[in-house]
Protein backbone atom coordinates (compact mmCIF):
# COMPACT_ATOMS: atom_id res chain seq x y z
CA UNK A 1 0.00 0.00 0.00
CA UNK A 2 1.48 3.33 -1.09
CA UNK A 3 2.04 5.76 1.78
CA UNK A 4 0.35 9.15 1.45
CA UNK A 5 2.45 12.28 1.23
CA UNK A 6 1.68 15.56 3.03
CA UNK A 7 -0.07 17.08 0.02
CA UNK A 8 -2.40 14.08 -0.29
CA UNK A 9 -3.23 14.20 3.42
CA UNK A 10 -3.91 17.92 3.12
CA UNK A 11 -6.16 17.25 0.12
CA UNK A 12 -8.17 14.67 2.08
CA UNK A 13 -8.54 17.02 5.03
CA UNK A 14 -9.82 19.86 2.84
CA UNK A 15 -12.20 17.49 1.04
CA UNK A 16 -13.70 16.19 4.30
CA UNK A 17 -14.26 19.74 5.59
CA UNK A 18 -15.73 20.92 2.29
CA UNK A 19 -12.84 23.30 1.57
CA UNK A 20 -11.78 21.69 -1.73
CA UNK A 21 -12.67 23.24 -5.06
CA UNK A 22 -14.19 21.23 -7.91
CA UNK A 23 -10.86 19.94 -9.27
CA UNK A 24 -9.46 19.17 -5.82
CA UNK A 25 -12.64 17.29 -4.89
CA UNK A 26 -12.30 15.15 -8.01
CA UNK A 27 -8.65 14.44 -7.18
CA UNK A 28 -9.58 13.49 -3.61
CA UNK A 29 -12.30 11.09 -4.78
CA UNK A 30 -9.88 9.45 -7.19
CA UNK A 31 -7.29 9.10 -4.42
CA UNK A 32 -9.84 7.55 -2.05
CA UNK A 33 -10.92 5.08 -4.72
CA UNK A 34 -7.37 4.00 -5.57
CA UNK A 35 -5.58 4.06 -2.20
CA UNK A 36 -6.57 1.93 0.78
CA UNK A 37 -4.92 4.21 3.34
CA UNK A 38 -6.70 7.24 1.87
CA UNK A 39 -10.02 5.40 2.06
CA UNK A 40 -9.43 4.51 5.71
CA UNK A 41 -8.52 8.09 6.63
CA UNK A 42 -11.56 9.43 4.76
CA UNK A 43 -13.90 7.02 6.53
CA UNK A 44 -12.40 7.83 9.93
CA UNK A 45 -12.59 11.57 9.37
CA UNK A 46 -16.17 11.39 8.17
CA UNK A 47 -17.16 9.42 11.25
CA UNK A 48 -15.31 11.72 13.66
CA UNK A 49 -16.82 14.85 12.09
CA UNK A 50 -20.34 13.45 11.67
CA UNK A 51 -21.73 15.26 14.78
CA UNK A 52 -21.15 18.54 12.95
CA UNK A 53 -23.92 17.58 10.51
CA UNK A 54 -26.49 18.50 13.16
CA UNK A 55 -25.13 22.02 13.57
CA UNK A 56 -26.81 24.77 11.57
CA UNK A 57 -24.40 25.75 8.80
CA UNK A 58 -23.20 29.29 8.24
CA UNK A 59 -20.51 30.54 5.91
CA UNK A 60 -17.21 30.92 7.75
CA UNK A 61 -15.71 34.41 7.25
CA UNK A 62 -12.44 34.45 5.29
CA UNK A 63 -10.53 36.14 8.11
CA UNK A 64 -11.70 33.48 10.57
CA UNK A 65 -10.48 30.75 8.22
CA UNK A 66 -7.10 32.44 7.98
CA UNK A 67 -6.81 32.66 11.77
CA UNK A 68 -7.83 29.00 12.13
CA UNK A 69 -5.18 27.83 9.68
CA UNK A 70 -2.59 29.98 11.44
CA UNK A 71 -3.46 28.40 14.81
CA UNK A 72 -3.36 24.91 13.29
CA UNK A 73 0.04 25.63 11.80
CA UNK A 74 1.37 26.84 15.15
CA UNK A 75 -0.13 23.88 17.00
CA UNK A 76 1.13 21.32 14.52
CA UNK A 77 4.85 21.71 14.86
CA UNK A 78 5.41 18.13 15.94
CA UNK A 79 5.44 15.03 13.72
CA UNK A 80 3.14 12.48 15.46
CA UNK A 81 2.91 8.92 14.28
CA UNK A 82 0.03 7.57 12.23
CA UNK A 83 -1.10 5.25 15.03
CA UNK A 84 -1.66 8.28 17.26
CA UNK A 85 -4.15 9.60 14.70
CA UNK A 86 -6.03 6.31 14.69
CA UNK A 87 -6.05 6.27 18.49
CA UNK A 88 -7.51 9.78 18.72
CA UNK A 89 -10.15 9.11 16.08
CA UNK A 90 -11.16 5.83 17.74
CA UNK A 91 -11.56 7.54 21.10
CA UNK A 92 -13.72 10.30 19.67
CA UNK A 93 -15.86 7.84 17.64
CA UNK A 94 -16.55 5.82 20.79
CA UNK A 95 -17.40 8.90 22.84
CA UNK A 96 -19.84 10.27 20.26
CA UNK A 97 -21.49 6.87 19.85
CA UNK A 98 -22.33 6.72 23.57
CA UNK A 99 -23.92 10.18 23.62
CA UNK A 100 -26.68 9.25 21.11
CA UNK A 101 -28.22 12.62 20.44
CA UNK A 102 -29.62 14.25 17.31
CA UNK A 103 -28.22 17.72 17.93
CA UNK A 104 -25.64 19.51 20.05
CA UNK A 105 -27.29 20.53 23.31
CA UNK A 106 -24.75 22.76 24.98
CA UNK A 107 -21.63 24.77 24.52
CA UNK A 108 -19.46 22.03 25.98
CA UNK A 109 -20.35 19.71 23.12
CA UNK A 110 -19.50 22.40 20.60
CA UNK A 111 -16.09 22.83 22.22
CA UNK A 112 -15.58 19.06 22.13
CA UNK A 113 -16.30 18.93 18.41
CA UNK A 114 -13.89 21.80 17.82
CA UNK A 115 -11.27 19.89 19.82
CA UNK A 116 -11.73 16.86 17.56
CA UNK A 117 -11.11 18.98 14.50
CA UNK A 118 -8.04 20.59 16.05
CA UNK A 119 -6.59 17.23 17.09
CA UNK A 120 -7.19 15.58 13.74
CA UNK A 121 -5.76 18.57 11.90
CA UNK A 122 -2.70 18.70 14.14
CA UNK A 123 -1.97 15.02 13.45
CA UNK A 124 -2.86 14.92 9.77
CA UNK A 125 -1.25 18.18 8.72
CA UNK A 126 1.49 19.05 11.22
CA UNK A 127 2.75 21.92 9.09
CA UNK A 128 -0.46 23.17 7.55
CA UNK A 129 0.70 26.71 6.89
CA UNK A 130 3.89 25.52 5.21
CA UNK A 131 2.01 22.84 3.27
CA UNK A 132 -0.44 25.41 1.92
CA UNK A 133 2.39 27.68 0.85
CA UNK A 134 4.14 24.84 -0.96
CA UNK A 135 0.90 23.73 -2.56
CA UNK A 136 0.16 27.16 -4.07
CA UNK A 137 3.79 27.59 -5.12
CA UNK A 138 3.66 24.28 -6.98
CA UNK A 139 0.37 25.19 -8.65
CA UNK A 140 1.82 28.55 -9.69
CA UNK A 141 4.93 26.93 -11.14
CA UNK A 142 2.82 24.45 -13.11
CA UNK A 143 1.00 27.35 -14.73
CA UNK A 144 4.27 29.09 -15.56
CA UNK A 145 5.42 25.84 -17.18
CA UNK A 146 2.23 25.79 -19.24
CA UNK A 147 2.83 29.38 -20.36
CA UNK A 148 6.42 28.57 -21.31
CA UNK A 149 5.25 25.54 -23.28
CA UNK A 150 2.75 27.69 -25.19
CA UNK A 151 5.44 30.30 -25.80
CA UNK A 152 7.73 27.62 -27.20
CA UNK A 153 5.02 26.47 -29.61
CA UNK A 154 4.41 30.06 -30.72
CA UNK A 155 8.15 30.57 -31.38
CA UNK A 156 8.30 27.34 -33.37
CA UNK A 157 5.37 28.46 -35.52
CA UNK A 158 6.80 31.96 -36.12
CA UNK A 159 10.35 31.31 -37.30
CA UNK A 160 11.93 31.60 -33.88
CA UNK A 161 10.37 34.98 -33.07
CA UNK A 162 8.85 35.98 -29.74
CA UNK A 163 5.32 37.45 -29.68
CA UNK A 164 5.74 41.12 -30.53
CA UNK A 165 3.68 44.15 -31.49
CA UNK A 166 4.61 47.52 -32.93
CA UNK A 167 4.69 50.23 -30.26
CA UNK A 168 5.65 53.89 -30.32
CA UNK A 169 8.43 55.26 -28.14
CA UNK A 170 7.14 56.26 -24.74
CA UNK A 171 4.04 54.05 -24.90
CA UNK A 172 2.57 53.50 -21.39
CA UNK A 173 3.23 49.92 -20.37
CA UNK A 174 1.02 50.13 -17.27
CA UNK A 175 -2.37 50.32 -19.04
CA UNK A 176 -3.27 46.64 -18.71
CA UNK A 177 -6.76 46.02 -20.06
CA UNK A 178 -6.82 49.08 -22.33
CA UNK A 179 -8.79 48.07 -25.43
CA UNK A 180 -8.03 51.03 -27.70
CA UNK A 181 -6.36 50.68 -31.07
CA UNK A 182 -3.04 52.00 -29.72
CA UNK A 183 -0.67 49.28 -28.58
CA UNK A 184 -0.42 50.30 -24.95
CA UNK A 185 0.43 47.99 -22.01
CA UNK A 186 3.21 45.47 -21.67
CA UNK A 187 0.72 42.59 -21.78
CA UNK A 188 -0.41 42.97 -25.40
CA UNK A 189 2.37 40.79 -26.84
CA UNK A 190 1.57 38.09 -24.28
CA UNK A 191 -2.14 38.35 -25.13
CA UNK A 192 -1.23 36.99 -28.57
CA UNK A 193 -0.58 33.63 -26.89
CA UNK A 194 -4.17 33.61 -25.62
CA UNK A 195 -5.76 35.04 -28.75
CA UNK A 196 -4.04 32.47 -30.98
CA UNK A 197 -4.82 29.53 -28.67
CA UNK A 198 -1.31 28.78 -27.39
CA UNK A 199 -2.11 29.35 -23.70
CA UNK A 200 -5.39 29.19 -21.79
CA UNK A 201 -6.40 32.61 -20.41
CA UNK A 202 -6.90 31.25 -16.89
CA UNK A 203 -3.23 30.21 -16.78
CA UNK A 204 -2.30 33.89 -16.48
CA UNK A 205 -4.00 34.16 -13.08
CA UNK A 206 -1.74 32.95 -10.28
CA UNK A 207 -3.71 30.32 -8.29
CA UNK A 208 -2.40 31.77 -5.02
CA UNK A 209 -4.35 34.99 -5.56
CA UNK A 210 -7.90 35.20 -4.26
CA UNK A 211 -10.35 35.54 -7.12
CA UNK A 212 -14.09 36.05 -6.71
CA UNK A 213 -14.70 33.77 -9.67
CA UNK A 214 -12.69 31.70 -12.07
CA UNK A 215 -11.48 33.38 -15.23
CA UNK A 216 -13.13 31.67 -18.19
CA UNK A 217 -13.46 32.57 -21.85
CA UNK A 218 -14.83 30.92 -24.91
CA UNK A 219 -13.06 31.34 -28.24
CA UNK A 220 -15.38 34.08 -29.46
CA UNK A 221 -14.82 36.19 -26.34
CA UNK A 222 -11.05 35.98 -26.71
CA UNK A 223 -11.18 37.28 -30.28
CA UNK A 224 -13.12 40.36 -29.16
CA UNK A 225 -10.27 41.70 -27.01
CA UNK A 226 -7.03 43.45 -27.97
CA UNK A 227 -5.56 42.86 -24.51
CA UNK A 228 -6.45 41.11 -21.28
CA UNK A 229 -9.89 42.42 -20.21
CA UNK A 230 -8.45 43.88 -17.00
CA UNK A 231 -5.83 43.50 -14.30
CA UNK A 232 -7.79 40.81 -12.49
CA UNK A 233 -7.31 38.63 -15.58
CA UNK A 234 -3.49 38.64 -15.44
CA UNK A 235 -1.52 38.45 -12.21
CA UNK A 236 1.97 37.97 -13.65
CA UNK A 237 4.50 40.56 -14.80
CA UNK A 238 6.56 40.30 -17.98
CA UNK A 239 9.98 41.50 -19.04
CA UNK A 240 10.13 44.88 -20.78
CA UNK A 241 12.69 44.72 -23.52
CA UNK A 242 15.26 47.43 -23.94
CA UNK A 243 15.52 49.43 -27.20
CA UNK A 244 17.42 47.68 -29.96
CA UNK A 245 16.86 44.19 -28.54
CA UNK A 246 16.43 41.53 -31.21
CA UNK A 247 13.04 39.86 -31.62
CA UNK A 248 14.69 36.46 -31.53
CA UNK A 249 13.84 34.17 -28.62
CA UNK A 250 15.76 34.93 -25.44
CA UNK A 251 18.10 32.29 -24.11
CA UNK A 252 19.94 31.38 -20.93
CA UNK A 253 19.15 32.35 -17.36
CA UNK A 254 17.61 35.73 -18.11
CA UNK A 255 14.36 36.44 -16.29
CA UNK A 256 11.31 36.17 -18.54
CA UNK A 257 8.34 36.65 -16.21
CA UNK A 258 7.33 36.32 -12.55
CA UNK A 259 4.50 36.87 -10.10
CA UNK A 260 2.96 40.33 -10.20
CA UNK A 261 5.17 43.35 -9.60
CA UNK A 262 4.00 45.15 -6.41
CA UNK A 263 4.08 48.40 -8.42
CA UNK A 264 0.89 47.23 -10.15
CA UNK A 265 -1.02 47.61 -6.86
CA UNK A 266 -0.53 51.37 -7.13
CA UNK A 267 -1.79 51.80 -10.69
CA UNK A 268 -5.09 53.68 -11.12
CA UNK A 269 -8.03 52.16 -12.97
CA UNK A 270 -8.62 55.36 -14.96
CA UNK A 271 -6.62 55.25 -18.19
CA UNK A 272 -7.52 58.77 -19.29
CA UNK A 273 -4.94 60.48 -17.08
CA UNK A 274 -1.17 59.96 -16.96
CA UNK A 275 0.33 57.86 -14.19
CA UNK A 276 2.06 59.79 -11.41
CA UNK A 277 3.58 57.46 -8.84
CA UNK A 278 6.31 58.28 -6.32
CA UNK A 279 8.26 55.29 -5.04
CA UNK A 280 8.58 54.61 -1.32
CA UNK A 281 10.67 52.18 0.72
CA UNK A 282 7.83 49.67 1.00
CA UNK A 283 7.18 49.58 -2.75
CA UNK A 284 10.88 48.94 -3.37
CA UNK A 285 11.09 46.30 -0.65
CA UNK A 286 7.85 44.31 -0.99
CA UNK A 287 7.69 40.93 -2.70
CA UNK A 288 4.83 40.12 -5.03
CA UNK A 289 1.37 40.19 -3.42
CA UNK A 290 0.47 36.89 -5.11
CA UNK A 291 1.93 34.72 -2.35
CA UNK A 292 1.21 36.98 0.62
CA UNK A 293 4.59 38.73 0.20
CA UNK A 294 6.49 35.52 0.97
CA UNK A 295 8.23 35.56 -2.39
CA UNK A 296 7.59 35.05 -6.09
CA UNK A 297 7.87 32.34 -8.72
CA UNK A 298 10.26 33.38 -11.47
CA UNK A 299 10.36 31.90 -14.98
CA UNK A 300 13.69 32.06 -16.81
CA UNK A 301 14.32 32.02 -20.54
CA UNK A 302 15.66 28.47 -20.41
CA UNK A 303 12.32 27.25 -19.01
CA UNK A 304 13.52 26.78 -15.44
CA UNK A 305 11.37 28.09 -12.60
CA UNK A 306 12.46 29.18 -9.14
CA UNK A 307 10.56 30.44 -6.12
CA UNK A 308 12.68 33.19 -4.62
CA UNK A 309 12.11 34.98 -1.33
CA UNK A 310 13.90 38.09 -2.57
CA UNK A 311 13.40 40.43 -5.53
CA UNK A 312 16.85 39.50 -6.84
CA UNK A 313 16.71 36.57 -9.23
CA UNK A 314 19.45 34.56 -10.95
CA UNK A 315 21.89 35.20 -8.07
CA UNK A 316 22.43 38.80 -9.18
CA UNK A 317 22.00 42.22 -7.62
CA UNK A 318 19.42 43.20 -10.22
CA UNK A 319 15.96 43.94 -8.77
CA UNK A 320 13.45 42.41 -11.18
CA UNK A 321 10.67 44.73 -9.99
CA UNK A 322 12.56 48.01 -10.43
CA UNK A 323 14.78 49.65 -13.01
CA UNK A 324 18.38 50.37 -12.22
CA UNK A 325 18.43 53.87 -10.77
CA UNK A 326 14.97 53.71 -9.18
CA UNK A 327 15.20 54.89 -5.60
CA UNK A 328 12.90 55.98 -2.81
CA UNK A 329 11.33 59.23 -4.00
CA UNK A 330 11.74 58.42 -7.71
CA UNK A 331 8.82 59.33 -9.95
CA UNK A 332 7.27 56.66 -12.15
CA UNK A 333 5.11 57.60 -15.15
CA UNK A 334 4.66 54.11 -16.58
CA UNK A 335 6.70 54.73 -19.72
CA UNK A 336 10.17 53.88 -18.41
CA UNK A 337 12.24 51.21 -20.16
CA UNK A 338 15.49 49.45 -19.23
CA UNK A 339 18.71 50.86 -20.64
CA UNK A 340 20.35 47.50 -21.27
CA UNK A 341 19.61 43.78 -21.43
CA UNK A 342 21.25 43.23 -18.04
CA UNK A 343 18.54 45.35 -16.39
CA UNK A 344 15.62 42.96 -16.07
CA UNK A 345 12.42 44.89 -15.38
CA UNK A 346 9.08 43.08 -15.12
CA UNK A 347 5.85 45.01 -15.62
CA UNK A 348 2.95 45.76 -15.21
Amino acid sequence: MTSLNEHQKHLLFDFCLGLANEQEAADAKALIASNEQAAEIHTSLQAALSPLNSVEQHRCPDDLQDRLFLRLSQAGGADPAQNRLKELITQEQTRWATLRFAFLRNFGDVVAVAAVIMLVAAVLVPSLGYARQRYWQNRCQLQLSSIFHGLGNYISDHNGQLPAISTEAGAPWWKVGYQGTENHSNTRPVWLLVRNGYVKPEDFVCPATRQLKKIRFDTLQVQNYNDFPGRSFVSYSFRIRCPGATTAALQGRKVLMADMNPLAEKFPSNYSEPLRLKLCDETLRFNSPNHNRRGQSVLFCDGSIKFTKTRFAADSEDDIFALQGMRCGSDVNGCEIPSCEKDAFLAP
